[in-house]
């Protein structure tokens, strides 16, 4: 059977030097805090073929699609090639590269080149519309970010709080899976309407009362690892945030369970003075540090509780 190749192809001058740029796109796991479509990626294994990823981006605000590459990183040749191992019909294979070209030491040329293969005759068409978008998006953020990457090491605050479980990983997260029930088992959480067309992809909306009494609603996606691991990443916003990504994480050892909460937040300069006239980053950090901490701790506890209860009976 005969084929047909196109090619979509981008560049991009960013004001800042090789090195960040390079950094941002290869570190894939941290690209959700950034990309305002990018829900998750983690690295499943790596060998001298490179490494194969998994990623999980929205389509609109209530679906996610996810897709799998092989990178293959060159920072001395000052490449990124990547391969879909699963490609969207009509194509029969799509793989590209990220090509970085240092043109001074804070100026940096990036390429974004997408080759597209499908059959002789196939409506490309659609695919290679949406390929040219996304490359497109990907390249403002990495423009934006890059530039901004002073101002974002002040007002991204990043954080883990553990905590030990005595009983089984899967009662842990069975717990927190049910994000349904927290209007019934979390005190702080006074509403939540949820839905899950796709098993363990969850989008909900849900009601928070803060420290003061108000009340805040806020649309997150879920994606759930049974029973290791569950990303979320919310997509409508408290008004002081400009992005807010985070995890439970799920880790078995011979004494019990190790159970996580990951908070990562990008505080919205113009709106300090939400906190209060004069209000300082430093002080919005530590101001989200507590509120964020003892939010996600009260929820470990109870999760603790279940789990420990449902052990001893």
């Amino acid at each position: 059977m005969t084929s047909v190749q196109q090619q979509v192809d981008h560049d991009l001058v960013i004001d800042a030097d090789f090195g960040t740029v390079f950094n941002l796109v290869a570190d894939v796991e941290r690209w959700s805090q950034f990309h305002a479509s990018a829900v998750h990626a983690e690295v499943l294994h790596t060998n001298e073929k490179g490494e194969l990823v998994q990623h999980w981006s929205l389509a609109g605000d209530s679906a996610v699609r996810t897709w799998r590459t092989v990178r293959r990183t060159d920072r001395p040749g000052r490449r990124i090639a990547f391969t879909y191992m699963d490609t969207e019909a009509p194509a029969t294979e799509i793989h590209g590269e990220w090509v970085f070209t240092e043109l001074a030491p804070n100026r940096t040329r990036v390429e974004l080149h997408h080759h597209v293969e499908a059959p002789a005759g196939a409506d490309l068409a659609p695919l290679l519309d949406r390929i040219g978008q996304d490359g497109k998006e990907h390249l403002d953020t990495l423009r934006v970010t890059a530039e901004r990457r002073a101002d974002l090491d002040e007002l991204v605050l990043s954080f883990t709080d553990p905590l030990f479980i005595s009983g089984s990983i899967e009662d842990a997260y069975e717990y927190l899976y049910r994000a349904d029930l927290w209007p019934e088992r979390i005190p702080h959480v006074v509403g939540l309407a949820m839905t899950e067309d796709v098993p363990n992809i969850q989008f909900f909306d849900m009601d928070t009362k803060g420290p003061d009494g108000t009340v805040h609603t806020v649309r997150s996606v879920r994606i759930c690892l049974p029973s290791k691991l569950i990303v979320y990443k919310q997509i409508s916003l408290p008004a002081m945030l400009d992005a807010h990504t985070g995890h439970w994480r799920f880790t078995q050892t011979p004494e019990g369970v190790i159970a996580e909460a990951r908070h990562t937040s990008t505080i919205k300069r113009s709106a300090l003075s939400l906190l209060g006239g004069g209000t300082t980053v430093g002080e919005a950090r530590r101001y989200l540090r507590r509120l964020l901490s003892s939010n996600s701790m009260s929820n470990l506890r109870l999760a603790k509780e279940y789990a420990e209860e449902r052990a001893d009976s």
